[in-house]
């Protein structure tokens, strides 16, 4: 099943941290985002495999935005 990280703030894409095709760990960082001049690192929820980046560095994100699509290959 695919599960979409979203990103918890509205801000700016900082870092790019996977690629497609990565493994990713439950709580790996996804993307960082700056909010409020922090850094802030978009975690994904489940172990498994990066499906889908949808975000480059530089982007802006809105809060609740879907950064990135994780496959736990099941």
């Amino acid at each position: 099943m695919d599960v979409e990280v979203r990103s918890e703030v509205a801000g700016t894409v900082t870092r790019v941290q996977v690629s497609v095709g990565q493994d990713i760990a439950v709580g790996g960082s996804v993307v960082h985002v700056e909010a409020m001049k922090m850094d802030i690192p978009v975690s994904s929820p489940i172990a498994g495999l990066v499906r889908e980046i949808r975000v480059a560095e530089g982007d802006p994100v809105a809060e609740n935005q879907v950064v990135a699509i994780v496959g736990d290959d099941t």
